[in-house]
């Protein structure tokens, strides 16, 4: 998933992840257009996974 895919799919993303993830803030889960790097790193900071895991779980969504 490119981060355009990611942005049309957005808050169905965003409150599954609240909800397996719930130390995530709205802060942590803010996404910018251009920023998909940035955002990955983040959610890898709070959850403790890989990038690529963070990819395709969301892929899997």
């Amino acid at each position: 998933m490119n981060s355009d895919q990611l942005e049309g799919k957005w808050k169905q993303v965003k409150g599954k992840f609240k909800q397996k993830y719930g130390d995530l803030t709205d802060n942590d889960l803010t996404y910018s257009e251009g920023k998909f790097e940035e955002f990955l790193g983040r959610l890898q900071e709070k959850t403790g996974k890989r990038k690529e895991q963070l990819k395709e779980e969301i892929d899997n969504l």
